[in-house]
């Protein structure tokens, strides 16, 4: 074999073998209207499909809300959450949107704390890479390494690619999410049908408000309240009918 067939050949594998990883990641998340749901299968992949990857976390940061963290090991779960995690790869890849590579955590010096909890774990390599999702959501994918020197920078291009790639999937997910959730209030609405209206006409009365702010007071009710929107509105009318002593 001539060294330049040789050279396309090795070039050509490490293509496939990452279009085979895009094709899989795509495939477990095109369908998918849970977000939590899609970050634990977004971290079996990433560990399965790529060389040198023992385990695989995912850190999320979401506006108002607290982290989300999926992993495909539970027992390594501590170093993608915030407990452990606030100064380890996955925040500063975070805060500094870019790669975070540790190729051996026995020579690191940039998160002791972290890293002492790591290698007691089992844990010698790492690479965080950020993923952008979108204005509300940001996170990371961390890959892990039970031996040194694993994860190397050839692996960065990889890391990048699946972070992007993550990033345009979670989005859609969320997407639907939204969707579904809102398709759940407009059937709930309509189930609620007239009491629903009887009490916005109430919380308008009450608040010289428009229909579209007594719609969101109800709604914000039953949140609070872990309600149906019916069953909050059947008690509001309810109470706005029984007679003032």
């Amino acid at each position: 074999m001539r060294p330049e067939t040789k050279e396309i050949t090795t070039e050509s594998l490490g293509v496939l073998e990452t279009a085979a990883l895009l094709r899989e990641l795509t495939a477990g998340l095109i369908a998918s209207s849970d977000f939590d749901a899609a970050l634990a299968q977004l971290a079996r992949t990433s560990r399965d499909a790529i060389p040198g990857v023992s385990w695989c976390g995912v850190t999320v940061l979401r506006a108002g809300e607290p982290a989300s963290v999926a992993t495909s090991d539970v027992h390594r779960s501590d170093l993608d959450r915030l407990q452990y995690g606030a100064d380890g790869p996955a925040m500063t890849a975070i805060r500094q949107r870019e790669m975070i590579l540790a190729e051996d955590l026995r020579r690191e010096t940039r998160w002791p704390r972290w890293t002492r909890r790591a290698l007691a774990l089992g844990v010698h390599g790492v690479l965080s890479a950020p993923v952008d999702i979108d204005d509300q959501v940001i996170g990371s994918i961390n890959l892990y390494s039970g031996r040194p020197g694993v994860l190397t920078a050839s692996r960065q291009l990889t890391a990048m690619l699946l972070a992007e790639h993550a990033g345009l999937l979670l989005a859609a997910v969320r997407d639907r999410a939204r969707q579904s959730e809102l398709a759940g209030e407009l059937d709930e609405t309509l189930a609620g049908g007239e009491v629903i209206g009887q009490a916005i006409g109430v919380i308008m009365t009450q608040r010289r408000c428009s229909a579209q702010d007594a719609l969101q007071v109800l709604r914000s009710a039953s949140a609070a309240l872990s309600l149906p929107l019916r069953e909050v509105s059947e008690r509001l009318v309810g109470s706005a009918a029984r007679p003032r002593g």
